[in-house]
């Protein structure tokens, strides 16, 4: 079945920077538009970067220029890199399909990424 495996959250000051995985098995990851989500307290979760199968990236107005989405396919494996980190990015992070453009998978577990001096 399929598995979503978010990785690399934690405790970081502002300006600082973290590396957040996903694992993904289960389904063909090269053939899938992929996307980071996040959710904060009280908040809705929402898609803050997205790369499509062939590499293409966009991002919410709010991470443009802090945060890079990438993914290598080989290892069935999507990064997001996070810098200039702000209290406004705390959130649990989530990778999954672009539900722009398929339908979601069931959500991971998800990685707690706390932002805070």
């Amino acid at each position: 079945q399929v598995q979503l495996v978010e990785s690399g959250g934690g405790l970081v000051q502002p300006g600082g920077s973290l590396r957040l995985s996903c694992a993904a098995s289960g389904f063909i990851f090269s053939i899938d538009a992929m996307g980071w989500y996040r959710q904060a307290p009280g908040k809705e979760r929402e898609l803050v970067a997205r790369i499509t199968t062939g590499g293409i990236t966009r991002y919410v107005d709010s991470v443009k220029g802090r945060f890079t989405i990438s993914r290598d396919n080989a290892k069935n494996t999507l990064v997001l890199q996070m810098n200039s980190l702000k209290p406004e990015d705390t959130a649990v992070y989530y990778c999954n399909r672009d539900q722009n453009s398929r339908s979601l998978f069931p959500w991971g577990q998800g990685t707690q990424v706390t932002v805070s001096s």
